[in-house]
């Protein structure tokens, strides 16, 4: 049995301010009929028991874990520094406004 008119179609047509000709009418009724049908046949299939998901397959975090590995020393990380001082890089104020 058929949910989908072509008088429903019409007027959803009309609710959605779309002009359909007689030709878009009766394709579209074919078309929304198997759509609903098939919503449908899912609803019956769908049971309390089957979670509801939002992806096919679980999602898995696929970055290395965070270790903490070799790291350079003061020294190392400031040899190839244009200018540092105390133990910091320096560099030039860029606010205007020496700190």
């Amino acid at each position: 049995m058929s949910e989908i008119t072509p008088d429903l179609v019409r007027h959803l047509g009309v609710l959605a301010r779309i002009q359909l000709t007689d030709e878009e009418v009766q394709r579209l009724t074919g078309e929304l009929d198997v759509i609903v049908d098939n919503i449908a046949k899912v609803s019956r299939v769908a049971t309390a028991d089957v979670p509801a998901t939002s992806h096919p397959v679980p999602l898995e975090n696929v970055f290395r874990p965070d270790v903490v590995g070799e790291t350079l020393t003061l020294e190392q990380a400031l040899q190839n520094a244009p200018d540092a001082a105390d133990g910091r890089f320096r560099v030039t104020a860029i606010l205007g406004e020496e700190q």
